[in-house]
């Protein structure tokens, strides 16, 4: 890690005062959220495309996603900081408890009353669709939590990515399908598989970054396992299934070609392998931020292709 480096997480740290609303602000790691935005935005208009589009679930989901992304948000800030994932050698953005901004209670305190908020959008959520929105949110809650904390921390045992393609994917697009229409068509599983591939794309380049940093904290990610080239070629594999995708909705399910959309951002996708592939270290945290920038824009396009009546008209 170099002194600039340093120097740069401390003085971002310096300008924020250690229990305002902007250290709050910083924890919730606000740049984040567009990995809970775009699958609700996708499963809504999945919903839409069958014909079954409610704004009440619709918000009431997106509401609870994010209170779930914040809670884990908190969770990893103070728990990366209790297991050493996070200190003065860090790459990336200024963590809340590791730079004193916020106490580890704080942030405790932070993550119950998130859950608390999410909760009160699934009881809502179950009153529409029942028990299973109940397991939906129970096994959210609890894997985001530990995703970093617990006895067996998903994301230090190499399951992260497995995580997030299932919860950020699968679960969160098929929820939200499924408390509007009351059943997943395959237009829901099949959008689940770009929108979880992209996430864990943003996850793949955090780990590539981290690698020096993850094994000193005993943090055994994939990329930490497997070494950077299969970090890399993870982040490929998982573009290539990403932009596969529409091209099986519009063949396999029939749908507009309006649903090619997401194709306009390949440009960006290898640029994005490329930045992946040659740089290293701090200069990935613009490739990071620019992967859940791709995420929102794929997600806003293949939405908007999902809404196009099948005839085009």
């Amino acid at each position: 890690m170099s002194a600039t480096a340093t120097a740069t997480g401390a003085s971002a740290a310096a300008v924020v005062r250690p229990g305002s609303l902007q250290a709050w602000i910083l924890a919730s790691r606000p740049q984040t959220l567009t990995a809970a935005l775009v699958p609700v935005l996708v499963g809504t208009a999945v919903a839409f495309a069958q014909g079954g589009f409610r704004a009440g679930p619709a918000l009431a989901a997106l509401f609870g996603a994010f209170m779930i992304q914040i809670a884990t948000n908190f969770a990893n800030d103070v728990f990366d900081a209790e297991k050493g994932a996070d200190t003065h050698e860090r790459l990336g953005p200024t963590r809340a408890v590791q730079s004193g901004l916020l106490t580890s209670r704080q942030v405790r305190v932070g993550m119950l009353v998130t859950i608390a908020l999410a909760t009160i959008a699934g009881l809502y959520l179950t009153a529409i669709g029942g028990y299973p929105i109940v397991i939906i949110g129970v096994l959210s809650v609890l894997s985001g939590v530990a995703y970093t904390g617990g006895p067996f921390p998903l994301g230090y045992n190499g399951l992260g990515d497995v995580f997030v393609m299932i919860f950020f994917g699968f679960v969160a697009v098929c929820g939200t399908a499924y408390v509007q229409l009351g059943s997943v068509p395959p237009l829901a599983w099949l959008s689940s598989v770009p929108v979880g591939a992209l996430a864990t794309a943003v996850l793949v380049v955090n780990n590539v970054r981290d690698r020096s940093t993850d094994v000193k904290a005993g943090k055994r990610t994939l990329a930490v396992r497997f070494g950077r080239s299969f970090g890399v070629s993870e982040y490929v594999a998982l573009f290539a299934v990403a932009y596969a995708a529409p091209g099986v909705a519009l063949v396999w399910l029939h749908r507009s070609p309006w649903v090619l959309l997401p194709i306009l951002t390949l440009p960006i996708a290898a640029t994005l392998i490329r930045t992946l592939a040659t740089k290293e270290g701090a200069p990935l945290n613009a490739c990071l931020a620019n992967t859940a920038k791709l995420l929102l824009l794929y997600g806003v396009l293949f939405a908007a292709g999902l809404v196009v009546p099948i005839t085009g008209g």
